[in-house]
């Protein structure tokens, strides 16, 4: 599951669309007669009444011109898979709008109205305008998330909401990888509260299968998954704080049908000196299989299936102009993974970021990765089995804020990718030879 790359790693700018508010008021009279100031009179409040209710939008947008011997290509060059740090992505015009209506009552109950809507995600043609872009059984243009949020109910607290409808719940992604590790991804209700100060929540999220989706069931009716969600944050540790997640996941019609995941994430400064990082380590069992905590219409697995996951990125302040990002990344399976016996992948990548001035960063990307399994997984045998990546890139980012997350920018850059044989070179998407040089242009913006 890809990035779009809204992230957890950066903070939005938000617009207010719309805003108002009616308050009650309170009338106070002179006596006419007496000339005495008279008992005031207060208009009656109801504890429905709204008292404030106004729109936001925030957004993102991903525009990527890259050429690869003179034509565009449908290939990311496994940065998915943990091969490639390089900004390659293969969508060229991707869009999504959030828009969230949020509403306050006299009696202390809010709510949030949200709704994601997305076009463009993993799309990797140029087009032009000559009206429809493709057919119409095929959807551009997609809604995401639309799921309501109560909160400051009576009986149940200030601090607890509850939540029903379809959402990416508790997402986070690596910070050079892209990859969203942990998510819960479909149909659902939960409820959030505080527990001796910090965050505890259950949810129970329902997706069906991407098989079933694009084919339809079969015989034995949909292989709809289920995860059911626990969760506690922001538990001091003394050097940054933890996250606790559980999830234990069922599958309907098939003979292997439950799984579960558990992971712990650390949120902390960069190893003691000034910044930011997160670092996880997370269990998959059966359905879980997918780094843990990674569930949606991808999951699944056979009693088998079996991982460990565990990654570490986040950003260094190194001076007034130098800051630099990083991710290492290590997932392989403890019996079998994806159904491929002994899968091993790793990633070791950084991007320094030098600020020219405030409108102009210079970056360079490097990343080394790995990949090995079992002879003939997934059909693979000969130096198929082992595969070893180094991508090198350069970009300059045109910015109205130079910082290392300064968006929106347009970012010209060069990415050299290499394996260390055709056969892997193949895995990629590189036709000929062992290495492949992509010249694009990356346009970003948040809000």
């Amino acid at each position: 599951m890809k990035m779009n790359k809204y992230t957890l790693l950066a903070a939005a700018v938000s617009t207010a669309l719309f805003s108002g508010a009616s308050f009650a008021e309170t009338d106070v009279a002179l006596d006419a007669v007496s000339g005495s100031e008279s008992t005031p009179k207060v208009e009656k409040v109801n504890g429905t009444d709204v008292i404030t209710d106004g729109w936001e939008i925030h957004g993102y947008a991903s525009m990527n011109y890259r050429m690869v011997d003179g034509e565009t290509v449908d290939t990311e060059f496994g940065k998915p898979d943990y091969k490639t740090a390089g900004t390659h992505g293969k969508s060229t015009n991707q869009v999504e709008f959030v828009l969230k209506k949020h509403t306050e009552h006299a009696n202390g109950v809010w709510s949030n109205f949200n709704v994601r809507s997305e076009y463009g995600n993993g799309n990797s043609y140029a087009y032009s305008s000559p009206g429809s872009q493709k057919a119409n059984t095929t959807a551009q243009f997609e809604i995401k998330e639309t799921f309501v949020e109560i909160g400051g109910l009576s009986y149940l607290g200030e601090d607890t909401s509850i939540w029903g409808g379809q959402r990416y719940l508790n997402r986070a992604a690596g910070l050079l990888s892209g990859e969203f590790w942990k998510q819960s991804s479909g149909v659902g209700a939960g409820i959030q509260s505080k527990l001796a100060g910090h965050t505890a929540g259950f949810a129970i999220v329902t997706a069906d299968t991407d098989g079933d989706i694009n084919n339809g069931p079969g015989a034995d009716g949909r292989q709809t998954l289920t995860s059911y969600d626990l969760y506690y944050y922001g538990v001091d540790a003394g050097i940054g704080s933890l996250d606790f997640d559980f999830k234990y996941m069922q599958q309907a019609n098939v003979e292997e049908d439950n799984g579960f995941g558990a992971a712990v994430t650390l949120n902390s400064s960069y190893y003691g000196l000034d910044g930011w990082t997160q670092t996880a380590i997370s269990y998959g069992k059966g359905t879980a299989q997918n780094r843990g905590v990674n569930f949606g219409s991808w999951a699944g697995g056979d009693d088998k299936a079996e991982s460990l996951f565990l990654t570490s990125y986040g950003v260094l302040n190194i001076s007034e102009n130098w800051q630099m990002g990083s991710e290492v990344t290590y997932f392989m399976a403890l019996d079998e993974l994806f159904t491929a016996k002994d899968l091993k992948r790793y990633i070791v990548a950084a991007r320094p970021s030098y600020k020219v001035n405030d409108n102009l960063r210079l970056e360079a990307t490097g990343s080394y990765a790995h990949e090995e399994g079992a002879e003939g997984y997934w059909g693979r045998t000969g130096d198929d089995l082992t595969s070893d990546i180094i991508n090198v890139e350069l970009a300059a980012a045109f910015t109205v804020n130079a910082d290392y997350f300064g968006r929106p920018q347009i970012k010209p850059y060069v990415s050299y990718i290499s394996a260390d044989d055709e056969a892997s070179a193949k895995q990629l998407g590189i036709k000929d030879g062992k290495s492949e040089t992509v010249i694009g242009i990356h346009t970003e913006i948040w809000f």
